[in-house]
């Protein structure tokens, strides 16, 4: 089996959107797009009760929230024309859990402000983490989300992931209750129809308004 290196943490270029590490600089553009209740209603960062309505909770919050130490964090912007400076930030992503030896990875901890959903923004940024980590030799990556988040799990679907099944009682919720966790995966031999999948949806996708 081949030995393979840290994964690497550089820009991702898309049509749409540019994945770029995200810095604690970050978090006040941040709170602009992913800091609202109806972010936490479908379970991102263990649910509704998890909401805070200042600046200051929610960046606390957040620094603990996202594994910064043990994951690649990343903010999701729109791609800027040239010239420009960086586009909106209009999200996050984490590849997270990654495992070397097993050649394996998680991509969660994601977010999108309300405005970009159902758009092509999720669809390109998975197509950029994913198809970097299976271009840097990984066999397996995990998607998941909390089983009662229709919306996240609808999307994780339509993306081309396989259901693996439902983990029970993994971890509790912000309102004390315990979260069963619904589990995706997509392999390297899965990896071409996939991304040809997503890229096929990009094709009639616009950019997103302003």
């Amino acid at each position: 089996m081949t030995t393979l290196g840290p994964v690497p943490f550089v820009p991702l270029v898309g049509r749409l959107v540019t994945v770029v590490p995200l810095r604690h600089d970050d978090l006040p553009e941040l709170h602009r797009a992913v800091g609202r209740p109806e972010v936490f209603a479908g379970g991102w960062g263990g649910g509704a009760a998890a909401y805070r309505d200042d600046y200051e909770g929610w960046a606390d919050f957040i620094r603990g929230y996202l594994p910064w130490d043990e994951g690649l964090v990343w903010g999701v912007r729109r791609t800027a024309p040239a010239g420009e400076g960086p586009g909106e930030l209009v999200g996050t992503t984490t590849v997270g859990l990654v495992d070397l030896r097993c050649e394996s990875a998680h991509v969660g901890w994601t977010a999108y402000a309300p405005e970009v959903w159902g758009t092509g923004v999720n669809v390109e940024t998975k197509l950029l983490v994913l198809g970097s980590l299976f271009d840097h030799g990984l066999g397996r990556v995990q998607i998941q989300a909390d089983a009662l988040n229709e919306r996240s799990r609808a999307a994780i679907t339509r993306l081309g992931a396989t259901f693996e099944g439902v983990h029970r009682r993994t971890q509790p919720r912000a309102d004390g209750s315990w979260r069963d966790t619904a589990v995706y995966s997509v392999l390297a031999d899965e990896w071409p129809g996939v991304r040809d999948g997503l890229m096929r949806r990009l094709e009639t996708v616009q950019q997103p308004s302003r």
